[in-house]
């Protein structure tokens, strides 16, 4: 049917009465269909008759008259209303569609950071879990499977040690332990330069600390006592310094004391240590020494008279200028002058020739263990060794007992064992005076604190009025001693053989145990004095940590290659200068730059192992070389100056 030409007359409702009609242009854009419309809303509209309502109807026109209405399927009242209803019932249609549109793509933007969130961890798992254990190919599975036992039982171990939160790099253990394996399986050579010293072989030291050019003194002026602070390595660092203060005043020096320390816990004397006689005899053409005061001066009240000077009197590192002006006078007037706690009270430069040379005549000549710790000593060395030919400072060291005990050994290897002795200083109290965090949390930081109260109560009352660096920012400086886990890792990045001999000195380490399990099992044939030893060999030296730390020290001297893991500690310190003295070069010493490995250990979670192996090896190289001593620096640690050895052209 074709459309009528005749205009199209609008009806109101049969219940209503017919009161206007209004004319309506077909051809009017107002009545042409709505483009969303669909076909089969026109068919359901024609098909229901003149008593149906489609959805689109009004629901205030229906009834009998409405078939006028449909023009191409449409109700033209019942799609726009009248008038302004039909205008707002638009605008109310297009609002619900936009709010419609609005939620639908709120949800998907919701869907998707869902979905991107759990791909973020998925994939982070994954990156985690393949870092830990890295995978290995057919060539380095074939490699490792003869360190089966390694993979099975050690690997296991440290899969447990990750659980402890008191260890920093644990990812950086396990691509040692795989690192080591591996290179065990492979038999790959260590680098050529690793158990060597660079030295410059234009210049050549040797020792000559022990000639004279003066006539000993006649110490008329008065008696000089010392008592001595800290540990086995401060107090003989004071002795030496004692030595030259007395020949420096003319004075008569008392054999000195050691002070009992509530951190050491050692009731030791400079005889339990020291040789008395031999110490006299050797320095006798150089000062006067005494095992105690005369009679006539041992009644006096030295602190009633003002003969007392404790370390607080004497500032660190004072000048000989300073003993003239202020300890002079008082063995001119008293006769004597008992120094207390005396310790790093002197300094070393500007020091006269023959008052320095004296220095270094007192430690690496004058100072001999006694012959209950050389024999020890003696025994430590050889079982590391394995071998029937002393080293070259083994006798400088336990004098004729290297001898003995090879007599008395029988089972010996022809061919010397090399063994490296590394210095952990790592007891809780520098743990504690370090200010440094090493992973043990919350626990860590209160058992530090309180034992800081007790016996660092300045330390503890600066910390409470002063903002210090946070623990990160010291470790980022280089101010905080590698911790255990650490110093491992350097010597497995440096290339150390996974069964190299290592003797582990000062292992009364801060976290016990479970951080030498962690070493050891990098490191099988890593060994203390208390394990090398027998419980009948170890007794005599029970509870008294000098003579202890005495044992360490010879051991560490002896060793092919000596590493520490803070210059700062007097034990490394003197170790290293003592091999310097008496190595002729050819006792290296790994000293490490602890702020160039902070910042290494820093990337742990990202750095591939033979990225850090290149880091950890050019960062050691810089600072093995030993170079001759400046100005200021102690002559303990680099003995390489005219005053305490001769360079041959």
């Amino acid at each position: 049917m074709s459309p009528p030409s005749s205009p199209l007359i609008v009806e109101s409702p049969a219940s209503a009465p017919l009161q206007q009609a209004e004319e309506i242009d077909l051809s009017s854009p107002r009545i042409r269909p709505h483009p969303s419309t669909p076909r089969r809303y026109s068919r359901e509209y024609e098909a229901s008759g003149s008593g149906g309502r489609s959805r689109f109807s009004s629901p205030q026109r229906s009834g009998s008259g409405s078939e006028g209405l449909r023009w191409f399927g449409l109700d033209v009242v019942g799609f726009f209303g009248s008038g302004r209803e039909g205008r707002e019932r638009q605008r109310q249609q297009r609002m619900k569609r936009k709010v419609g549109r609005v939620v639908w793509y709120r949800r998907k933007v919701v869907v998707a950071i869902l979905v991107l969130v759990v791909i973020f961890f998925v994939v982070n798992w994954w990156m985690l879990s393949r870092l830990s254990i890295p995978k290995m190919g057919g060539r380095r599975r074939k490699a490792l499977s003869e360190n089966s036992s390694f993979i099975e039982g050690d690997w296991k171990k440290l899969a447990k040690l990750k659980k402890s939160p008191k260890f920093l790099h644990d990812r950086m253990l396990a691509l040692a332990a795989h690192a080591l394996a591996e290179v065990q399986g492979q038999s790959k050579p260590e680098p050529k330069d690793l158990w060597k010293e660079p030295l410059d072989p234009s210049e050549t030291w040797s020792p000559c600390a022990d000639k004279r050019k003066w006539l000993p003194n006649d110490g008329k002026n008065g008696y000089l006592m010392v008592t001595a602070n800290g540990g086995m390595n401060q107090q003989r660092v004071a002795v030496c310094n004692a030595v030259v203060v007395a020949r420096f005043l003319n004075a008569t020096l008392v054999i000195p004391k050691f002070m009992y320390s509530s951190v050491w816990r050692d009731v030791s004397q400079f005889g339990d240590i020291y040789q008395e006689e031999y110490f006299i005899n050797y320095l006798t053409p150089d000062i006067q020494i005494v095992k105690e005061l005369p009679v006539e001066l041992q009644s006096l009240d030295l602190e009633a008279i003002g003969s007392v000077v404790t370390d607080a009197d004497i500032r660190k590192e004072a000048q000989l200028s300073f003993f003239v002006k202020n300890i002079l006078p008082l063995l001119h007037q008293n006769k004597v002058v008992h120094l207390v706690g005396f310790g790093n009270r002197l300094a070393f430069d500007p020091m006269p020739f023959e008052l320095q040379r004296l220095r270094c005549r007192c430690n690496f000549h004058a100072l001999q263990f006694t012959p209950k710790i050389q024999e020890t000593g003696a025994l430590l060395v050889q079982k590391m060794r394995l071998a029937r030919h002393p080293g070259p400072l083994d006798r400088h060291l336990v004098g004729s007992y290297t001898d003995a005990i090879l007599k008395k050994r029988k089972v010996l290897a022809k061919k010397a064992s090399k063994y490296l002795s590394l210095h952990l200083r790592f007891e809780i109290d520098m743990v504690a005076h370090s200010l440094c965090d090493y992973g043990g949390g919350e626990e860590e930081r209160k058992e530090l604190e309180a034992y800081r109260e007790i016996h660092f109560p300045a330390l503890t009352q600066l910390k409470k009025n002063k903002n210090l660096p946070p623990p990160a920012a010291l470790r980022s400086e280089g101010l905080c001693p590698l911790s255990p886990e650490e110093a491992i890792l350097m010597l497995a990045a440096l290339g150390f053989k996974r069964d190299t001999r290592i003797f582990l000195a000062g292992a009364n380490i801060y976290g016990g145990q479970a951080r030498l399990d962690a070493l050891s099992n990098l490191f099988p044939n890593m060994v203390t004095k208390e394990k090398l030893l027998t419980s009948s060999e170890i007794e005599p030296f029970q509870n008294f940590s000098s003579q202890l730390a005495a044992l360490d020290f010879i051991a560490c001297t002896a060793s092919d290659v000596f590493a520490m893991t803070d210059s700062g500690s007097q034990l490394s310190s003197l170790v290293s200068g003592f091999r310097t003295y008496y190595g002729g070069g050819n006792m290296p010493t790994i000293r490490p730059n602890k702020r160039r490995l902070a910042g290494i250990f820093m990337k742990n979670s990202t750095i591939e192992w033979k990225i850090f192996e290149q880091r950890v090896r050019k960062a050691v190289r810089q600072t093995k070389h030993v170079q001759s001593r400046t100005v200021s620096r102690s002559v303990y640690r680099n003995p390489r100056c005219r005053e305490c050895m001769c360079l041959k052209d």
